[in-house]
């Protein structure tokens, strides 16, 4: 957005809708950080920062009087904080930046299921509007395979705490992670739980391997058979055919997707699924794989 006085705890991630957000690290790395198809955090130890650091952080943004309206809380763990923590936070946001319009951050849904209806509606009034949750699946062997810790019950419950107390929801579905053995029911299983949660927006992101596919398979338990492209977009077609919503925004358009998809569910699902079907059928144009790499 504009230049900043912050120097950030490096690497530091953000959703692409939070491009043009001020990003404030609360708290370094993932308290979780233990899955095995996500290296964002390996070389950071878990920690959660001082209040005074981040109101320093925040003074020198507002002597720059610029006109903030969104905050992002990073890292990728900030909603482990307990709501007086984030209320402050809050508190310090808005007091500074009487522009601010909303305040996001990652979340996971052990997380949000620690809080209260009642600590998710004081959350909501003090800003903090929408939560990016990465569900990765449905399925619970395919969870269980990678590590999460949590289930199709355990992320039901957090996304519908959250509508009920206000909190708008961005999901995350991570095609391929069962690989060609679970696909299926990764398909299957991601759909339902959409289903009965009606998040407002949906993204899906394709399984990638950093650092080679030997590392997953070995961090993978049980046995991971890797998908090629036509069926990733097999597995993302039965995905997308079985979703039934009333007015969400999906999107599959992050860098590690082969077709980039926008639209809403269910109102453009035909039109989507005819994409996908192009794509298979060779007469749609799909990102090369070093496009998929950056």
């Amino acid at each position: 957005m504009y230049y900043l006085p912050i120097e950030y705890h490096q690497p530091l991630f953000r959703p692409p809708s939070e491009g043009n957000s001020l990003i404030l690290q609360v708290t370094l790395g993932c308290s979780n950080n233990e899955c095995a198809f996500c290296e964002m955090y390996k070389t950071k130890k878990f920690t959660v920062r001082k209040r005074e650091k981040i109101k320093e952080e925040i003074q020198k943004v507002k002597q720059l009087r610029v006109p903030v309206q969104k905050v992002f809380l990073a890292d990728g763990d900030a909603f482990v904080l307990s709501t007086n923590r984030l209320l402050e936070i809050c508190k310090d946001i808005n007091d500074s930046f009487p522009s601010i319009r909303r305040i996001s951050a990652y979340a996971l849904p052990s997380n949000i299921n620690s809080k209260s209806i009642d600590d998710l509606v004081e959350l909501r009034k003090a800003g903090i509007t929408l939560l990016y949750i990465g569900i990765e699946s449905g399925d619970d062997e395919v969870l269980a395979s990678v590590s999460k810790g949590e289930t199709y019950t355990s992320t039901k419950e957090a996304l519908l705490k959250l509508k009920k107390a206000g909190i708008k929801a961005s999901v995350m579905v991570l095609t391929g992670l069962g690989g060609k053995k679970y696909s299926k029911q990764h398909a299957f299983q991601s759909a339902e739980l959409i289903n009965e949660t009606q998040p407002e927006y949906i993204s899906t992101l394709v399984l990638s391997f950093p650092y080679g596919i030997e590392k997953f398979r070995k961090e993978f338990k049980g046995e991971f058979i890797e998908m090629n492209q036509k069926e990733l977009l097999e597995e993302l077609r039965l995905f997308i055919q079985n979703i039934e919503l009333k007015n969400s925004i999906f999107r599959s358009n992050h860098a590690s997707n082969y077709l980039v998809l926008k639209g809403r569910l269910n109102q453009d699902k035909e039109k989507l699924l005819g994409l996908i079907d192009g794509a298979l059928e060779g007469k749609v144009f799909l990102r090369p794989e070093w496009v998929r790499g950056l």
